[in-house]
């Protein structure tokens, strides 16, 4: 198995080492900017099922294992004269870039490849990517009784044949 390596991330259009990965050769191992990270920049493995990002923040080295069907689909960005295919996460810090090019014929080619490899829908082009709304968090222990209470047992529970009513009470007394 082959591996591509493109190094220096994302790169100004017009540069003469633009990211163009090759969806056709996986597993590709490459470099991308990533502006919390240390350094800048953060290693992204990425294979046909799953993907691999590693950095390092603040010194702590991490590796986050995603798989390929967590993301959203593949999108378009314009940026500047030129445009780009990202693979889009709903978390935008996990967004990964995939191919930056100012030839719009070899960006919609790619568009389809990167999308019918990894299975993924294409995003349209206007799309804005919003972070997913914070998910409330449910307490299915809340609408329970308290511990304390759930060994008792309730009061709606008597048994009618236990009750004598228009009987005498017999007290012992000593």
């Amino acid at each position: 198995m082959r591996r591509q390596t493109a190094t220096g991330g994302i790169n100004p259009a017009g540069s003469s080492r633009a990211l163009r990965l090759d969806p056709l050769s996986l597993p590709v191992s490459f470099d991308a900017q990533d502006i919390r990270a240390d350094g800048g920049v953060r290693n992204v493995e990425l294979h046909r099922e799953r993907v691999v990002l590693r950095r390092a923040v603040q010194g702590m080295r991490m590796a986050i294992n995603l798989r390929v069907s967590d993301f959203r689909g593949i999108a378009l960005r314009g940026i500047d004269d030129a445009q780009m295919l990202v693979l889009v996460h709903r978390d935008p810090s996990l967004t990964i870039p995939l191919c930056v090019s100012s030839d719009r014929d070899e960006i919609t080619a790619a568009w389809q490849m990167w999308s019918d490899i990894f299975a993924l829908p294409q995003l349209p082009e206007d799309k804005t990517c919003e972070p997913a709304a914070r998910r409330r968090r449910h307490n299915a222990i809340r609408s329970r009784r308290p511990k304390f209470l759930a060994r008792r047992r309730g009061g709606g529970a008597l048994n009618a044949a236990n009750v004598h009513r228009g009987e005498r009470e017999i007290i012992a007394r000593n």
